[in-house]
């Protein structure tokens, strides 16, 4: 990973048109090729940020320029270097989900029929370049769904599902990829920004998915 602070100015071109004004920021380039932009605020999430598979060339103008498959642009203009170091991470062992989490994923993946009459698993812990996917399925009608399950879903669980979408619909044979948000309590904020990115919401509930009690699901 290689992290530089510098006061750099950055456009986006592509889909639509971003502007950040000169300000000091980070800027994380990770090994996956994937570089995003850091403000000292904002918990995790970036400014902006260009995901992988993307190239980056340092011009001698002091001028990145981040370019990925659909041709997309992110110019990032480095007015001053305040710090700039690389460092080798290696393997990730990723992360460990708590057991109610961890179950859940389980059980909803041996009863994947339970999102819909029709529906059957592609794998659970499916792949992609910034993590894996809970559970992969197809629906009645063969369409790909990605399904992120959280025991309390929140906003964090959304933007995180959203990237998998995004990654997921480049690959051609998987394409369209819709998102299914599965949690056993979902916040309001969070139901209210997966339905404006089109992703739908299911709340789990664990002990009917046991067997202890009524084993519908109610969907959203």
């Amino acid at each position: 990973m290689r992290l530089v602070i510098a006061r750099c100015s950055v456009d986006y071109a592509g889909r639509l048109t971003a502007h950040l004004p000169s300000a000091p920021r980070l800027i994380l380039v990770k090994a996956d090729g994937s570089v995003s932009i850091h403000a000292d605020d904002r918990a995790y999430k970036p400014l902006n940020w260009m995901s992988p598979p993307c190239t980056l060339k340092e011009g001698d103008d002091n001028v990145w320029t981040v370019v990925n498959k659909a041709g997309e642009k992110l110019i990032i203009t480095m007015e001053e270097v305040l710090h700039d170091s690389s460092h080798e991470l290696g393997v990730d062992p990723g992360l460990i989900k708590d057991g109610v989490e961890a179950h859940l994923q389980e059980l909803l993946a041996d009863r994947i029929e339970t999102l819909g009459e029709g529906y059957s698993l592609i794998r659970r812990e499916y792949p992609t370049a910034i993590g894996p996917v809970d559970i992969l399925c197809r629906d009645s009608d063969g369409a790909t769904v990605a399904v992120e399950i959280k025991r309390r879903g929140e906003i964090d669980g959304v933007e995180q599902l959203t990237r998998y979408l995004e990654l997921l619909n480049r690959d051609p044979h998987l394409a369209p990829v819709r998102g299914v948000f599965a949690a056993q309590e979902i916040k309001p904020q969070a139901r209210v920004l997966a339905t404006d990115r089109g992703i739908g919401c299911v709340v789990l509930d664990y002990d009917a998915m046991r067997g202890l009690e009524d084993d519908k699901l109610r969907l959203f």
